[in-house]
């Protein structure tokens, strides 16, 4: 399959132009952004081998691209059969787009301290879908591959470098929470994280 790096590099265009406009306005970003994300991940034709590849135990983030100034992140998710994330939050806003497969977010709110977290429903997206999360709309989610029996690929954009910026993990029976910085799967040294 040939790869259409023109299409990638003009959705960057885009997207920094959008950040330049809208500044620190994350409904602004995340009304204009998604359909940005919604016509990439509609083409499968331009994201690079080398970001596509499955480990066979864990899933892999790959970074597409880091805006200089960090206002922004775009990393390819690619999920082998049956893989998935702990629970666990973003602390900056994301828009998800499924490029391959299926992917599912079950998605959590915290309760009182101690006890169970609360379900809040299960979204699955298919190819050309687009979802949101942010701390204001809510960001506590655990993903996983749509499928046992194939690759998923999702691509992310996100409020920041998000391999850099520290999070959580969430235990789902008490609350507690236990932070990380995921670092991402195409740099030394750096295993995966949560999406």
């Amino acid at each position: 399959m040939s790869r259409n790096a023109s299409r990638f590099t003009a959705f960057i265009d885009k997207f920094t132009q959008l950040v330049d406009q809208s500044v620190d306005d994350e409904p602004a970003i995340l009304a204009a952004g998604r359909p940005l994300l919604q016509e990439l991940v509609s083409h499968d034709d331009w994201l690079p081998e080398s970001c596509a590849q499955p480990d066979p135990q864990y899933y892999r983030q790959y970074l597409l691209h880091a805006d200089p100034e960090d206002r922004y992140a775009v990393v390819s998710f690619v999920w082998g059969p049956g893989q998935k994330t702990p629970v666990h939050d973003h602390t900056v806003w994301a828009l998800i787009g499924m490029l391959r497969g299926a992917e599912c977010s079950e998605r959590f709110a915290l309760s009182a301290a101690g006890m169970p977290m609360v379900a809040q429903g299960v979204e699955m997206l298919r190819p050309g879908d687009v979802d949101a999360v942010s701390p204001r709309l809510g960001d506590i989610h655990r993903v996983s591959n749509g499928h046992d029996d194939r690759v998923s690929i999702s691509v992310h954009v996100y409020g920041g470098n998000i391999g850099r910026i520290a999070r959580h993990v969430f235990d789902p029976q008490t609350g507690a929470a236990k932070t990380f910085v995921s670092g991402y799967s195409n740099e030394t040294g750096h295993a995966s994280g949560a999406s």
